[in-house]
């Protein structure tokens, strides 16, 4: 088998049509179409089948694409000990992140010393477009929460960062901001702000509504964690915001759910073949440090002092 048609294989299982495989690769689709073929004379069962107008993987595609990662990442050590640049620990690093990692975490890893330059990209998806982009990033900061579905580990490499609560966001002179914690039933009768549908934290106002017995009141759709922390200061609704991820506003006061302990893990995502390059371990590990420094004990918290954040 050809190692070429064999990344066209996997390149087709985790870009999902032969017309985005073909624009990655800077080639035809009927070129890729070609090679899949060639591909196919060479294997006893079909390792594609139309699904509509589409071509995907059958299950015998499915494990051949995920042999060929490992073919892929076994020839990446070969050629480690022939071609020196992959030890270069000044090689560019690309980095994409969902827009409340990337507040907090590409100013760090710009300014670090010592780091190879770092190459950042905002990418504002719903969580099931996060494995995609391990495609053409090195490093992918993506978000799920606790209890929702694992990243797909059978062809990329996840990296644990931290676990990230989440809090009642309220405005400071709100009636229930006096209260050390709240719950569900207190909250339920509110105006929210939520995130648009699809995106993790939506899951915990589900949850909310569950326990409270009542549909909760959206009245504004915002991703944006700053101008959703804006919104909640102006007295729009209450909203759901990370503690560690977010920028303090001294018109917005956090407040824990007491029957509801709500979190979200952040997590590295990568093809297994990426950590193999020196450069982009240094960018992970100067993450894990700058992580470990934002739960640190000054760091923001409901539980501090001072009620507002």
């Amino acid at each position: 088998m050809d190692l070429h048609h064999l990344r066209l294989l996997r390149e087709l299982g985790d870009r999902g049509s032969v017309a985005a495989v073909a624009r990655a690769m800077h080639i035809t689709p009927s070129a890729v179409s070609q090679q899949l073929r060639s591909l196919q004379r060479s294997a006893r069962v079909p390792l594609t089948e139309r699904r509509g107008r589409r071509l995907v993987l059958t299950e015998a595609g499915r494990a051949l694409a995920a042999a060929a990662i490992e073919v892929s990442t076994a020839l990446d050590r070969a050629g480690r000990a022939v071609d020196a640049y992959l030890d270069d620990p000044a090689a560019p690093v690309t980095v994409a992140a969902f827009h409340s990692a990337g507040l907090t975490y590409f100013g760090p890893l710009i300014g670090r010393a010592g780091l190879p330059p770092v190459r950042c990209s905002d990418k504002d998806v719903a969580q099931t477009g996060f494995p995609a982009l391990v495609a053409d990033y090195d490093l992918v900061l993506a978000h799920r929460l606790a209890h929702s579905p694992s990243w797909p580990a059978d062809r990329l490499t996840v990296v644990p960062l931290v676990h990230e609560p989440l809090y009642v966001a309220m405005p400071a002179g709100h009636r229930l901001a006096s209260a050390p914690s709240l719950t569900a039933t207190d909250v339920a009768g509110e105006p929210w702000i939520s995130v648009h549908e699809g995106f993790p934290i939506e899951g915990v106002l589900t949850a909310i509504a569950a326990i409270a017995g009542r549909p909760l009141d959206i009245v504004h759709r915002v991703n944006e964690f700053t101008v959703v922390a804006a919104i909640v200061a102006a007295g729009g609704g209450l909203a759901l915001l990370p503690g560690y991820t977010s920028r303090p506003d001294p018109g917005v006061v956090l407040r824990p759910l007491a029957d509801l302990p709500a979190g979200r893990h952040i997590d590295v995502l990568a093809r297994p073949e990426s950590l193999h390059r020196a450069a982009v371990r240094m960018v992970l590990g100067a993450l894990h440090e700058i992580a470990a420094a934002g739960q640190s004990p000054g760091s923001a918290s409901p539980g501090r002092t001072t009620p507002h954040w």
